[in-house]
């Protein structure tokens, strides 16, 4: 098993990745945790992933449904409600079992609850486990945008089960490899024909990094977002009214990863060599890069302008010179330009 750090002074926590991860769960509930309760969705149940999952004190479960429908306020106050009801306190411990969706909604309700409740993350989807449960990012979406309302509230540690990849279905892999993809421009990324543990502790390792430096993304950590402005944009509004468009996550980011690529060729930052490194690396992972049908170069820029890195204007991560970082001010004609030329009516 491989043994990762997020080191945040008092807030440091381990991050370890290998086949029965889940099992190492006790170790890191608090000392004076009296009870747990363990978040999960059905689904996850159904898989066995939660059956013989030990946190060293009693505990009970709560469910939330399946699906990014389920990120919601709503959502968060029924788990609270739940935390009551079983009697947690401050001093015990929520404990996330699932993929992004779990750890993001059950990691902000664990911030609020009690102004601050100890949180263990049981990584169980391959975005979970390269992206989504690490770095201390918790919230639910809302209808004008993903993840507008959330908190950074870090997790006593995170559990990279490799033995629960086993049962995701194929477009589950997708949402996981499209923040590989993202990886493989941010350092020493993991390739596609590498083994699974080599390319989630790859990607740990880049994400732990990062996070380390910059825990609430005010400069550096900014780079994580790469290819997330439109990929954001377009999970956006296909909850807004695009359901036909059928986008898992890591999709979203891939399309978004080569879009980021292009806009980047157009304001002279990159050249059509470093593009195409972009469309081959997304290729590798099976990714798609075509605008969904239909998409509208207007509806789209109003999202991306909603985007939680913007300061009353466009702001991109894009790939230059110098690496992948953030540019503010980006003109709202070159990015339409650039949809356009991906297909978006404009």
């Amino acid at each position: 098993m491989r043994a990762l750090s997020v080191d945040l002074a008092e807030r440091s926590y381990p991050v370890l990745v290998g086949p029965g991860a889940r099992h190492e769960t006790a170790r890191f509930v608090p000392p004076g945790a009296k009870r747990a309760v363990i978040v999960t969705q059905e689904s996850i149940r159904d898989a066995g992933w939660v059956e013989g999952l030990d946190p060293g004190v009693p505990a009970e479960v709560c469910t939330i449904p399946d699906g990014e429908d389920a990120k919601t306020l709503a959502t968060v106050e029924e788990l609270a409600r739940c935390f009551a009801r079983a009697g947690l306190s401050r001093l015990d411990v929520v404990v996330a079992v699932g993929g992004g969706i779990v750890t993001d909604v059950a990691g902000f309700a664990a911030a609020t609850y009690h102004r601050g409740t100890a949180y263990v993350n049981v990584a169980t989807s391959l975005l979970a486990q390269v992206d989504a449960a690490i770095g201390g990012k918790t919230g639910v979406n809302l209808p004008e945008g993903k993840n507008l309302v959330g908190a950074f509230w870090q997790p006593n540690a995170v559990l990279c089960d490799t033995e629960t990849l086993a049962s995701l279905p194929p477009r589950e892999w997708a949402c996981g490899r499209g923040e590989i993809a993202k990886y493989a421009f941010l350092g020493d990324g993991p390739l596609a024909d590498q083994p699974i543990e080599e390319q989630v502790a790859r990607c740990v390792g880049i994400k732990a990094a990062v996070v380390s430096e910059d825990e609430r993304e005010g400069g550096r950590r900014v780079i994580l977002n790469y290819g997330h402005t439109l990929g954001h944009a377009l999970e956006g509004a296909a909850l807004a009214g695009h359901a036909d468009w059928d986008l898992r996550h890591g999709e979203a980011v891939a399309i978004g990863l080569l879009f980021a690529a292009k806009l980047a060729q157009r304001l002279g930052r990159i050249d059509e060599a470093r593009v195409d490194e972009h469309r081959a690396v997304i290729a590798s992972f099976d990714l798609p890069t075509e605008l969904p049908a239909g998409a509208d170069a207007t509806e789209l820029l109003t999202f991306m302008g909603r985007d939680k890195k913007a300061q009353q204007d466009l702001t991109f991560v894009l790939d230059g010179p110098g690496g992948v970082e953030a540019v503010r001010g980006v003109a709202a004609a070159d990015v339409v330009a650039t949809l356009a030329d991906m297909g978006a009516r404009s």
